[in-house]
C-alpha cells in the first residue's frame, strides 16, 4: 500500500506584542464602581420610600435613572484593562 504524503505546515509564530501594554486611566474604576452603587443606591431608595425620594417629581422615571447609572458602569467596565 503506498504511503500518504505528510504536508507541512507553517510553524505558529505569535503576533508581536505592543512595547506599552494598554493600562486603564486612574478615573476609570472610581467611575465605575460610583456608577454602580449610585444607581442601586437610587432604585433601592426609590423602592423604600415608595416613590416620594429621590426625586418625587419624577416617579417612575426615577427607575430609568437608577437604571441608567447602572448600565453606564457597566459599559465602563468594558474599558477595564
Amino acid at each position: 500500500m503506498p504511503k500518504s504524503r505528510v504536508r507541512s505546515k507553517a510553524v505558529y509564530t505569535p503576533p508581536p506584542r505592543s512595547a506599552r501594554s494598554k493600562v486603564s486611566p486612574r478615573w476609570l474604576v472610581p467611575a465605575m464602581l460610583g456608577c454602580l452603587i449610585i444607581g442601586l443606591a437610587w432604585i433601592a431608595l426609590f423602592y423604600v420610600t415608595q416613590g416620594s425620594l429621590p426625586v418625587s417629581a419624577l416617579s417612575d422615571w426615577n427607575l430609568v435613572i437608577g437604571f441608567g447609572f447602572i448600565i453606564s458602569g457597566v459599559v465602563l467596565s468594558t474599558k477595564w484593562r
